[in-house]
């Protein structure tokens, strides 16, 4: 497929299944935000310490606070992103109760002065995802290029898709600077990619 096809194609799924995203009802929003909370801890194991990437929801995007105050509850260290400019985002340290600030892209978050961090587990906000892990984001890439610098540091963080079911497609077509998820995690539980 040609790239500016590709380019379009996403831009069609992504403007569907945002559709079908917005018209969830609230009160399918707010228990989908304590599964995907139960669906973490049932199935993953974390290394002590780990460094966690979650995000402050935007927009109608499924909420994965209740999720990483029980992470923090763990000893993990939470993270959030932070854009820099049009191309770059940074990954703060936060915890709850911190003194959060707008980080652009209508994102909250931790000033400037706030310790930066490579996560070791990043939970991935998205528009849709397939079987296969891949993902359609908004648009900008500033997750593909930060996964790529931080893979350029020799650090391979496990790649967590976090959505509702409702924005899963059957197949994404991917650019080669994709990269796919490991895992998507949804109200109904924790899926591993399966590569084709």
């Amino acid at each position: 497929m040609h790239i500016d096809d590709l380019k379009t194609r996403k831009a069609e799924v992504r403007k569907s299944v945002l559709q079908a995203r917005n018209a969830l009802p609230e009160t399918l929003r707010h228990a989908a935000a304590q599964s995907i909370t139960q669906n973490f801890l049932n199935a993953m194991t974390l290394p002590e310490k780990s460094r966690v990437s979650g995000f402050w929801p935007i927009r109608s995007e499924i909420d994965p606070r209740p999720l990483m105050q029980a992470l923090e509850a763990r000893g993990m260290t939470l993270c959030v992103p932070a854009i820099l400019d049009k191309q770059t985002i940074e990954f703060r340290a936060m915890s709850f109760g911190d003194a959060l600030v707008e980080t652009g892209f209508g994102t909250m978050g931790p000033a400037a002065d706030a310790p930066v961090v490579d996560p070791d587990i990043m939970l991935i906000p998205l528009a849709a995802f397939d079987p296969s892990g891949n993902r359609i984001g908004y648009g900008a890439g500033y997750y593909d290029r930060a996964i790529a610098a931080l893979h350029h540091k020799n650090k391979f963080p496990l790649l967590i898709g976090v959505a509702f079911d409702a924005q899963r497609v059957d197949h994404i077509a991917h650019e080669p600077h994709d990269v796919a998820l490991n895992y998507i995690l949804t109200e109904t539980g924790l899926i591993a990619a399966s590569p084709m």
